[in-house]
């Protein structure tokens, strides 16, 4: 009888699709353990990655479909996650505890990339996962105000940083080394360096994910940013205006030349919300992130609204994430942070750091 209802369970859980993964539990394999026990079924999931809520809401949805089953009286289910190094560009030094770099990139300015980045970092941090924040725009570091933090970083030993804690997140940022009004006037060699001392010489901890905010632009400084930094993915945002467009496929292609993986586009400013009525208009164009994704094959991630509560909560220093985590706009930066981490999921595992260093030695 086990056997049967055993074949039957795994029967259902190749009919669930989970959509974040984009496949059925049993093809995606998610399954950690499936015991059968007479009619009781223990089954646990683990994600691969940061589920929150949804989780419970996964686990709940399948147990149900588990408990319809002929043979089945009890079902208990488990949905988890544990997140993997996936891999880099070749060559590349990974940061020591930090499991995953993603790049949060816009080839135009002035496209909402830097509060993208900052509500995806919460989002993941929120739905349980190990989150940094690095702000790598030298010239116009926007992370400080955004997490609400006017201080400055400290040393954590000899030629190593303190990340500045701000709301559960791990963050550093040029912001935290000079005054706030002083303007960062270096060339372009010193900006990489500044950028990897702060990526290399901070003491971040074990991270899951560091969120890595990006200058906008294509040129040479991001160029080379993007060719020494280790990304395991890129996500691209943009509005869907043309002009816009223009600019984010010259993401697209800079990350492509360099070998990273772009996991997605983020659509912002879709529509603008009026404060008084609530009517919606595509003021930007419609379907501008949609067609983007279909030309290069990669994934629509989400899409946001022009809302004045996202500037409002950015200035403030309390990110809508923080502010309102239960408002439908945080839900579109959680769907966003879900569709992202699953979207890395689904990438090849880095095995390099699992081979043991061998060392000859002559007699």
């Amino acid at each position: 009888m086990s056997d049967s209802l055993k074949q039957a369970v795994e029967a259902e859980l190749g009919r669930f699709h989970e959509a974040y993964l984009g496949n059925d539990l049993k093809s995606a394999r998610t399954v950690r353990s499936l015991t059968i026990d007479g009619a009781r079924v223990t089954l646990e999931l683990d994600l691969g990655f940061p589920c929150g809520r949804y989780g419970q809401e996964l686990a709940e949805r399948v147990r149900e479909k588990l408990q319809a089953l002929d043979g089945v009286e009890q079902a208990d289910v488990t949905v988890g996650f544990s997140v993997a190094a996936r891999a880099v560009q070749q060559s590349l030094k990974r940061v020591d505890g930090v499991a995953n770099i993603i790049a949060v990139a816009s080839a135009k300015g002035g496209v909402g990339k830097s509060t993208v980045a900052a509500n995806l970092a919460l989002a993941l941090k929120a739905d349980g996962a190990k989150v940094g924040l690095l702000d790598a725009d030298i010239y116009g570091p926007s992370q400080p105000r955004l997490m609400g933090m006017d201080v400055k970083a400290k040393a954590a030993g000899e030629n190593t940083l303190l990340p500045v804690e701000a709301h559960g997140l791990q963050t550093m940022s040029i912001g935290y080394l000079i005054d706030k009004e002083s303007p960062a006037i270096l060339r372009g060699p010193m900006v990489t360096s500044a950028l990897q001392q702060m990526l290399f010489q901070s003491a971040w901890g074990e991270l899951d994910y560091l969120v890595i905010d990006l200058p906008p632009g294509t040129g040479d400084i991001q160029l080379t940013l993007a060719q020494k930094i280790p990304v395991s993915g890129a996500v691209v945002v943009t509005t869907p205006q043309d002009l816009s467009l223009i600019d984010a496929r010259k993401g697209i292609e800079m990350f492509k030349k360099v070998n990273v993986p772009v996991l997605g586009i983020v659509e912002n400013m879709s529509t603008h919300v009026c404060s008084k009525c609530g009517h919606q208009e595509a003021i930007f164009g419609a379907h501008g992130g949609q067609t983007l994704a279909d030309e290069y094959d990669v994934d629509l991630l989400g899409e946001l609204p022009l809302d004045i509560s996202i500037r409002e909560y950015a200035d403030a220093g309390t990110p809508t994430v923080v502010a309102e985590p239960e408002s439908l706009i945080a839900a579109a930066y959680f769907d966003i942070a879900r569709h992202t981490s699953a979207r890395l999921a689904r990438q090849k595992k880095d095995y390099a750091s699992k081979f043991p260093n061998i060392k000859v030695e002559s007699n």
